[in-house]
């Protein structure tokens, strides 16, 4: 190749994702990459602190020359200059801002934990952030929906919650053990259908704040899931973190496949409102009959174009990060993805992976 590959920050969502997952495949096929008009639509244009933290965590794990890595850049080259390599890494999204950040840990640890996977040696890696913040998902959903996926395809990842991280200071610490499989292929998955509800697992949690807060959440969610007629087990959690915050968050537990859904406090947001926020997500993908939840779908999507065979799923909606993330992968020629969009609006989603590139 000539050149590094050059993508578009600015198609489809346009968001941070496509910085993250095109470092991380940049990294897993040590291919140069260039991504211009990053994050162009937003109401901040450019890389914020976590996607500059996104990034140099894949370029340590692959030597990775980097320009253009600074808040605010519109465009970024990222050159591996060897394979991905295990090993011990540690990564704070407050460095990358004066005056830190709470930008996201889970999306800095998306970002190295699959590259990491599919190499040889095991590793652990420890990020410093927001672990329960807006618009990325929370700890939980990653501990109890985003693994189990991953494992289904034969990904063996551990997470522990060090401390909590919660918006405007973060500073809280998510640590993942990963086993390292080497190069090699996962397994695809025909995941259609979803199988009964089984439970409903969770907890309301408020960080600084008084006790009655996570038991309101706790119980207003309890009395409008009971009509589901299955165990509820969501526990109220008080916790200290570095500034207070609170969320719900639960996990459907189906025979095939978990959902996860999340609400997060505000000023002036009372506690039965955010158990209500949470449980109306759920209700509306259990209507769907769905098998993967809204996020589920594209957060999953780039392991199963490292599979051995095509993979097949139903999600709730076909999101415009599922539309991203799918367009992206083809940039790459990892895999062709087909999307199908029922009467009802859920998504038949089927990737076949390109034999000669993952």
């Amino acid at each position: 190749m000539t050149g590094p590959l050059v993508i578009d920050g600015a198609h489809g969502e346009g968001g941070g994702q496509i910085v993250r997952s095109s470092v991380a495949f940049s990294a897993m096929l040590a291919r140069p990459v260039r991504i211009e008009n990053i994050r162009a639509g937003r109401r901040k244009p450019g890389l914020a602190a976590q996607h500059v933290t996104a990034i140099r965590a894949a370029a340590a794990i692959c030597g990775a020359r980097v320009s253009g890595d600074a808040l605010g850049s519109h465009n970024l080259e990222f050159s591996p200059r060897h394979r991905v390599r295990a090993g011990h890494y540690a990564f704070d999204v407050a460095e990358a801002r004066e005056g830190g950040s709470a930008g996201a840990a889970g999306l800095v640890l998306q970002t190295v934990l699959l590259p990491l996977a599919l190499t040889t040696g095991d590793s652990r890696v420890a990020v410093e952030g927001g672990t329960h913040t807006a618009w990325s998902p929370p700890f939980d959903y990653l501990d109890t929906v985003w693994l189990p996926a991953l494992h289904r395809l034969g990904v063996t990842i551990e997470l522990r919650l060090e401390s909590w991280g919660w918006f405007p200071l973060g500073k809280g610490c998510i640590e993942a053990m990963i086993r390292g499989r080497g190069p090699c292929r996962l397994a695809p998955v025909d995941c259609l259908e979803r199988g009964e509800l089984v439970e409903i697992r969770g907890r309301a949690v408020a960080a600084n704040l008084p006790a009655h807060i996570p038991q309101r959440m706790s119980d207003r969610a309890r009395a409008l899931l009971e009509d589901l007629r299955v165990p509820i087990r969501i526990a109220p959690l008080r916790v200290r973190a570095a500034c207070a915050g609170a969320g719900i968050f639960l996990t459907a537990v189906y025979q095939h496949v978990r959902c996860g859904f999340s609400a997060l406090g505000a000023r002036g947001k009372s506690s039965e409102t955010v158990a209500e926020d949470a449980v109306a997500a759920l209700l509306s993908h259990h209507r769907s009959g769905a098998a993967l939840d809204l996020h589920l779908g594209d957060q999953i999507l780039a392991a199963l174009a490292f599979s051995h065979g095509p993979s097949s799923f139903s999600v709730e909606s076909v999101t415009r990060h599922l539309r991203t993330n799918a367009w992206l992968i083809e940039q790459f020629g990892l895999a062709r993805t087909v999307l199908e969009i029922a009467d009802n609006d859920v998504g038949f989603v089927r990737i076949s992976p390109q034999p000669d590139r993952a």
